[in-house]
């Protein structure tokens, strides 16, 4: 397994300006923002699929720093019901997978989307109970009329540009928020369709990312490495639902940490330790959104965390006391 990072978090920088700070934290394996929320200043697929030059000119940045892309990050909400946002994030999942082929890349990162209630809708609408009985009308629809067709159509489409993997991160707001519904959308729309664990959305939701290895052995595609830090006495008087802005820590029942800063070794080392067990032996990939820690200094003690926690030779094929 190795150590990457989702370099987006230096989006304000050049992409040579974070490469240099990545591979002087002995990082050489990156996950690319590529469109969506993750944003493209880094790669824009767009650009590079219509410039040689150009294409050419980040390739050999990345050879320069030899530094390998594990995967494009492509976040977005390709079912939402603005048309015009949805098309935009439909363009950009798109383009990343053309550059994925181009590059020889083969996990594309994302969300699964939301749509609305209804074709007239102006937002998503994301149901997470089932009653009143609208509820479950809303929930048939999203995923009977809008959801499946449209992923099933990317499946195939992932598939015939030879980009094997989409990547679910499990994301409440969206569709797929937990391996049932990941499982769901796989099993209707084809195995192109996986996951990319992150614990830190697993865990505020009352999950045990182990568990959710075991749940999801053999279509694991991808790893991010965020931890959650739950705040038991805000959970205690209003519960994990929270609507606060994630700038009021205090308040909140929960807050993004540098992993190490929400759980302890002993628990990333379980984690990765079956990841392993699961068939997985990727890349753990760190995304850094702790608002407590400047990104230097996030990115640093999260690298330094987790340096002793993954295994980076090859699990052995035989036991040698055996």
């Amino acid at each position: 397994m190795e150590l990457s990072v989702l370099a987006n978090l230096y989006g304000s920088l050049s992409l040579e300006q974070t490469l240099k700070i990545l591979t002087g934290l002995g990082i050489h394996t990156v996950e690319l923002g590529a469109g969506g929320y993750p944003r493209k200043e880094h790669c824009n697929p767009e650009e590079l699929l219509a410039d040689q030059k150009k294409y050419d000119a980040f390739t050999a940045l990345l050879k320069k720093y030899e530094v390998r892309v594990c995967a494009l990050a492509c976040h977005g909400n390709p079912v939402h019901p603005n048309k015009a946002v949805a098309e935009a994030y439909d363009r950009d999942f798109r383009n990343a997978v053309l550059l994925a082929e181009k590059m020889g890349v083969d996990t594309i990162v994302g969300f699964s989307g939301c749509p609305g209630d209804c074709e007239t809708s102006k937002y998503p609408n994301w149901v997470t109970c089932p009653w009143p009985d609208d509820y479950l009308a809303v929930l048939d629809w999203q995923w009977n009329e809008k959801l499946i067709p449209y992923w099933k159509e990317m499946n195939d489409f992932v598939k015939a540009h030879h980009v094997p993997h989409i990547a679910f991160e499990m994301h409440p707001g969206f569709c797929v928020y937990n391996p049932e519904t990941l499982l769901r959308l796989r099993n209707a729309c084809g195995d192109a369709i996986g996951a990319n664990i992150d614990p830190s959305h697993l865990v505020w939701q009352g999950m045990d990312p182990v568990a959710v290895a075991r749940e999801l052995a053999g279509c694991i595609y991808h790893v991010h490495a965020k931890d959650t830090k739950i705040d038991a006495y805000n959970v205690a008087k209003n519960g994990v639902l929270d609507t606060k802005h994630y700038s009021d820590e205090i308040h909140r029942a929960w807050v993004f940490r540098t992993v190490g800063f929400g759980h302890d070794a002993a628990f990333w080392k379980d984690f990765v330790s079956n990841l392993r067990l699961c068939g997985y032996d990727r890349v753990l990939s760190i995304e850094h959104e702790d608002s407590l820690m400047s990104l230097d200094e996030g990115l640093q003690k999260a690298v330094a965390f987790l340096r002793p926690v993954v295994m980076t030779d090859p699990k052995p094929g035989g036991m040698s006391w055996a």
